[in-house]
């Protein structure tokens, strides 16, 4: 029964990482896009027209890389985590403090992962549109960002499920050890 459970943990352990790099390279794929867009604007001064709305379209993008990369960062444990206290006390009340964080973290989550979706959800309702040149509906670009969050949630659930049973606040790093932002 435990081997079992086991694998269907470990399996649906695989499933969420793919999500949230599938996440992750829509979000590289929107940051593509504010490159493309700009690009396009500067170089519209060699065409023959006015580019119209690249600005406007960049910061949707912006928005979108945001927000779906958010849970990748978490997993990959490059979130900014600031420890001032926590490296400061014992094990027992470092437990204590990670459990209060993670579950205050996952109340944060869950808040802005409702909030956005209802606001895309909202947009969507009342056939919203931007107000610049092309008028888009702001439920697509409101859309990623309600994806990236409800994902986030779920990685912050995660994160918070591991530490209550036990584990650390950050993932052991594989390879070399250290973080990516620190080499």
């Amino acid at each position: 029964m435990t081997a079992a459970l086991g694998s269907g943990t470990a399996r649906v352990r695989r499933t969420l990482k793919g999500i949230y790099l599938g996440t992750a390279a829509l979000g590289a794929l929107a940051f593509v896009g504010i490159e493309v867009l700009v690009l396009y604007q500067l170089g519209g001064q060699f065409l023959p027209y006015i580019p119209r709305s690249a600005d406007e379209f960049a910061g949707y993008c912006m928005a979108a890389s945001a927000f779906l990369a958010l849970a990748y960062t978490l997993d990959a444990n490059e979130h900014i985590r600031v420890t001032l206290v926590s490296d400061r006390v014992g094990p027992v009340t470092r437990r204590i403090i990670d459990r209060v964080a993670v579950s205050i973290a996952v109340v944060l989550a869950a808040f802005l992962g409702w909030h956005v979706t209802k606001m895309a959800w909202q947009t969507w309702l009342f056939d919203e549109r931007s107000a610049g040149q092309i008028p888009l509906p702001l439920w697509i670009p409101q859309a990623a960002m309600a994806v990236g969050a409800i994902v986030f949630v779920v990685a912050v659930i995660q994160r918070a499920v591991r530490v209550w049973r036990g584990g650390g606040i950050e993932l052991p790093m594989q390879g070399e050890g250290g973080h990516r932002a620190d080499r």
